[in-house]
């Protein structure tokens, strides 16, 4: 009997520590980390992104940070394709791959094994959706897809924009619904997912104390930076936390203190939203208190590895 090689996941909301603790893991089992994070993968975006540092990097291969200039399209169909391929790399030198990150979409998609419509970008459909949903608001937009596609509609997230302008240039591109497009095969892999998890105030304080020391480690002098070299505030990769607000205090004039405060309540607000997700979404998932998953995940993790080894 063959036995399917493993993947590894460690997921959770950020400021949850998974960064540490995925390196802890690839050091103590020879692995190798998948990044699945979609704003580590944009050069440049570093601090706020809580990119791990070249010193962490340098404790374990990573993969999927870096590959995209802010200023290029990166999609669910292309971290699907990447990931795949390092994952296939990474089990061709005999290792173990660890897809670590807070994107629950990205995750869910690899592990349940979601097959994406390959059709690419079409700047002057988007441009015209954009503008719509600028002069009518996005649940206007949103709208637009409830009638196109209802079946979509179910599982696109209404405030994420950019996933509803997709789904409507996918719909009005090939003709099909959305929905009908996006296949599940299961993936190749035996798979284990660790989520990370906390008290929500301890959390809450976590990120609040995180983002005091991305402004220290020079956070808006990144954005300062990102916005010199002519990259534009409204693309996708700089409405990331932080850099949107950042943005604003930057080139609207709005005060540090209230830019930060405005950072801190959408940071909480998107800690909310990834648990939403994860609840949902990945059911399969052992969860593990973030102060105490030090020992706990390798304890876990090994007796798992060691099964397949004896299939």
């Amino acid at each position: 009997m063959v036995t399917a090689p493993p993947l590894a996941v460690l997921l959770g909301p950020t400021a949850s520590g998974k960064t540490e603790l995925a390196l802890q893991l690839a050091e103590a089992l020879g692995g190798e980390i998948i990044g699945a994070d979609s704003r580590q993968v944009y050069r440049g975006l570093d601090i706020g992104s809580a990119k791990p540092t070249p010193a962490q990097q340098a404790r374990a291969p990573h993969h999927l940070i870096d590959v995209a200039e802010p200023d290029e399209s990166f999609s669910l169909a292309d971290f699907l394709r990447l990931a795949h391929a390092a994952i296939h790399e990474i089990h061709t030198r005999g290792r173990l791959p660890l897809l670590v990150g807070g994107t629950g979409q990205y995750i869910t998609a690899l592990t349940e094994g979601w097959q994406t419509p390959e059709v690419p970008p079409d700047p002057a459909l988007r441009a015209e959706l954009e503008a719509f949903a600028a002069q009518y608001g996005g649940p206007a937009l949103f709208e637009r897809l409830c009638a196109a596609d209802p079946e979509a509609a179910a599982f696109v997230d209404e405030r994420n924009l950019r996933r509803v302008i997709r789904a409507l240039e996918v719909i009005q591109v090939t003709g099909q619904p959305f929905s009908a497009q996006r296949r599940r095969v299961p993936p190749p892999w035996r798979i284990r997912q660790f989520g990370l998890t906390l008290e929500r105030d301890q959390l809450y304080a976590r990120a609040d104390q995180r983002i005091g020391q991305m402004i220290e480690a020079g956070f808006a002098e990144e954005v300062r930076g990102l916005l010199g070299r002519g990259y534009d505030r409204h693309l996708p990769s700089l409405s990331a936390l932080g850099y949107r607000e950042l943005c604003a205090h930057l080139l609207d004039g709005v005060p540090l203190n209230t830019a930060l405060e405005q950072t801190r309540f959408a940071t909480h607000d998107f800690i909310r939203r990834q648990y939403t997700w994860f609840r949902g979404h990945d059911r399969d998932v052992t969860w593990l208190d973030a102060e105490q998953a030090a020992g706990q995940l390798l304890e876990a993790v090994t007796p798992w590895l060691n099964e397949q080894d004896k299939d």
